[in-house]
């Protein structure tokens, strides 16, 4: 089974580009930028790793964000995360980016796009790594601040393939964010937002009806709610769920006890994803083993998770086509 997820074709739905910034990598460009870490060392950093919720995640993500600076280390960051998806057999890749991260400190909006996307296209030019990039709006900042964003963003949408809301969730339901996301819609940005991974199933309805997304990120606590689950699979709502993430920041508390698998029996559109796999222990590829082991995936189930993922990704049908040949081709040779 190891050596079948290790060849599976992969699309990775749910993952911040900022949350890819291994200590190794932070370190370096704190020292290139001349920015001074909280930490002496890259065991340090690793030890400060214990996560109680998503919040006590969130003050460490944003502090290490702060060697971020330039345009090539942008790039770099991207490069980076790249070649892990290289080794995770990634096929595509669809990247959540936060300008307010950057630009609150004074970063451009272009130094951000512009190092990242000259990464993605050397990415799929020399690693055959298809993507797209979704711009997230911070969720813990104003829709103002939101709304503003959107508007430098403007002149890059042809790089830009959607719109996205993350960072912390409670507090801060979906439909504070309607007007900016109604705007984006009318600029043509397809919309994705995270929703029910702390917060209560209402911010799903909310991200749904209100927000109009096409993918709800995480997702799991939509058990709590049987309608809402009727809603999702009749829908093909897909849910890009974090396994790794959720066992981290204590939205479960063991992965055997995840419901990964009860969301599938019940007939949604899961997809596996690391979401910040520097913080979290796992890219993709172990996000699939530790999962398929926890909850006793087999072929079948790991098959289904890859085409949920690639009739869920924002690519033209010819591309999804592709795709699902390659997974044809992994089931051929697992028959073999």
């Amino acid at each position: 089974m190891q050596d079948a997820i290790a060849t599976l074709p992969k699309v990775e739905l749910h993952l911040h580009i900022e949350g890819t910034l291994e200590p190794e990598l932070m370190f370096a460009l704190a020292e290139r930028n001349g920015v001074e870490l909280p930490y002496a060392s890259v065991e340090d950093v690793r030890a400060a790793y214990q996560f109680h919720d998503l919040q006590s995640f969130l003050d460490i993500y944003y502090a290490g964000a702060r060697v971020l600076l330039t345009e090539q280390d942008f790039y770099d960051l991207t490069r980076a995360y790249l070649e892990r998806c290289q080794a995770d057999h990634v096929r595509h890749t669809e990247i959540f980016f936060d300008p307010q991260t950057h630009t609150e400190r004074g970063v451009a909006f272009a130094t951000v796009i512009d190092g990242i996307r000259r990464a993605l296209a050397d990415g799929e030019r020399e690693l055959g790594i298809t993507s797209r990039m979704i711009l997230c709006f911070l969720r813990h900042l104003s829709a103002d601040a939101a709304m503003e964003t959107l508007e430098t963003a403007l002149p890059w949408r042809e790089h830009i393939h959607a719109v996205g809301l993350d960072s912390a969730e409670l507090g801060n339901p979906p439909e504070r964010f309607q007007a900016v996301f109604d705007r984006a819609r009318a600029e043509g940005f397809p919309a994705v937002a995270h929703a029910g991974e702390e917060g209560p199933p209402e911010y799903i309805w909310q991200a749904l009806d209100g927000l109009r997304v096409a993918r709800i990120d995480h997702g799991v606590q939509a058990e709590q709610d049987p309608a809402l689950m009727e809603r999702l699979a009749r829908d093909r709502i897909p849910l890009t769920v974090c396994p790794l993430s959720n066992i981290k920041l204590c939205v479960f508390d063991r992965l055997e006890d995840h419901n990964l698998k009860r969301l599938m029996d019940a007939g949604l559109c899961v997809t596996i994803n690391s979401d910040d796999p520097a913080y979290f222990g796992g890219y993709v590829g172990e996000n699939f083993r530790a999962t398929a082991q926890a909850l006793q995936l087999g072929p079948d189930d790991l098959e289904r998770l890859a085409r949920n993922a690639v009739d869920a990704a924002f690519l033209e049908p010819e591309a999804q086509q592709r795709l699902h040949g390659e997974i044809d081709a992994w089931r051929a040779r697992l028959a073999d």
